[in-house]
C-alpha cells in the first residue's frame, strides 16, 4: 500500500474543495442579468371605482330628466342604476341608468377599464395607450374634427367598427350610392347625413348666430378631458321609431380607458335630439370621472 504524505493530502483536498466552488459561482452567473433586469412599471391605478355611485345623484337628476315625472320610489330604483355583468370586476366595471319620460327617454352608461400588461417588458400605461388607439380609429372620426392649421387626418388603422358607426354609416352611404358612378344629387331638404349634428354639418364652417364659425359639434379628439380622449355622436333611424341620438365620450387616464354614452330618444318620431346638449353634458361628466381619479 503507498504512502501518501499528510501534507500532500491535504493540498489535494484544499484543491477539490477551491475547484467545488469555482463551479457553484460559474453556475450562478449562467443566467446573465436575470437577477438585474427590471421590469416595466405597473400602472397608477390598482382598483377602479364603484361604477353605480360613480355618478352623484345630481348629475344622474339632470342627465335623467324624466325620472321626476316617476313615483319616488321608481326614481329611487333608477337611480340606483344596473350594474354591467363582466367577468373580472377588477380588470372592468360598468354601470347603467335609464328613465322614460313622457317627452322622451334617457340612458347613461359608463365604463371602466383598468389595462393591465403581461409582458415585462411593457408597461400598463402603454399597454393602455394601445388599447385606446383602437377605440379612437374604430370611430373613424371625420377629418372636418381637425383644429385649424393641422393638416387633413386620414382614415386610422385598425378594421373594427362599433354597431351604432356601422348603422350611421349605412345611411350616410344610401344617400349616396349612385348606381350609375355618378355623383349623388343634393337633397332637397337640405339634410346631411345619418349623423346629424344638430346644424353644424359640416364641422363648424358655417357662420353661427354671431357671424362667427359656428361650434363643431362633429366627432373629434378632446384636447382637454384625460390624457387622451375624443367624442362621437351618432343619429339612428330605426325603422318607423323615433330617432335616437348617443353621443359618447372615451378618455384614457394612466392605465383606465373610461367610456360614457349618452342616449336620448323623443317620444315624437319628427323629433330629433339635441346634439348640442347631449354633447355638452356627455363632456361634463367626463371632466367629473376624470376629477374623481385624480382625488
Amino acid at each position: 500500500m503507498a504512502y501518501v504524505p499528510g501534507a500532500v493530502l491535504i493540498a489535494a483536498l484544499v484543491a477539490g474543495c477551491s475547484a467545488g466552488d469555482e463551479g457553484d459561482a460559474s453556475a450562478t452567473d449562467s443566467k446573465p442579468g436575470t437577477l438585474t433586469a427590471s421590469a416595466a412599471p405597473p400602472g397608477k391605478y390598482r382598483t377602479l371605482p364603484e361604477a353605480c355611485r360613480s355618478i352623484p345623484l345630481a348629475t344622474l337628476k339632470d342627465l335623467l330628466p324624466g325620472a321626476a315625472q316617476l313615483a319616488e320610489a321608481q326614481q329611487e330604483k333608477v337611480f340606483e342604476g344596473t350594474p354591467t355583468e363582466t367577468f373580472d370586476t377588477d380588470r372592468r366595471v360598468g354601470c347603467g341608468w335609464k328613465s322614460d319620460g313622457a317627452d322622451a327617454s334617457r340612458s347613461i352608461v359608463v365604463d371602466f377599464e383598468r389595462v393591465v400588461s403581461y409582458d415585462p417588458s411593457v408597461s400598463d400605461d402603454d399597454r393602455a395607450r394601445e388599447v385606446y388607439a383602437k377605440k379612437e380609429a374604430a370611430a373613424h372620426l371625420p377629418s372636418a374634427s381637425v383644429a385649424p392649421g393641422d393638416t387633413e387626418k386620414g382614415d386610422a388603422a385598425g378594421s373594427s367598427e362599433s354597431p351604432a358607426d356601422s348603422s350611421s354609416k349605412s345611411t350616410a352611404d344610401a344617400s349616396a350610392d349612385p348606381k350609375d358612378g355618378t355623383d349623388p344629387a343634393p337633397d332637397p331638404q337640405g339634410s346631411t347625413d345619418g349623423a346629424d349634428t344638430g346644424g353644424a354639418a359640416d364641422g363648424g364652417t358655417e357662420d353661427g348666430a354671431d357671424g362667427g364659425p359656428a361650434e363643431n359639434l362633429q366627432p373629434r379628439v378632446l384636447d382637454t378631458l384625460g390624457d387622451s380622449a375624443f367624442l362621437d355622436d351618432l343619429l339612428t333611424t330605426a325603422g318607423s321609431t323615433a330617432q335616437h341620438r348617443t353621443v359618447s365620450v372615451v378618455f384614457r387616464t394612466s392605465n383606465v380607458i373610461v367610456t360614457i354614452e349618452y342616449t336620448a330618444q323623443p317620444a315624437l318620431a319628427t323629433e330629433v335630439p339635441d346634439s348640442k346638449e347631449l354633447q355638452e353634458k356627455a363632456q361634463a361628466l367626463g371632466e367629473n370621472l376624470v376629477d374623481r381619479f385624480s382625488e
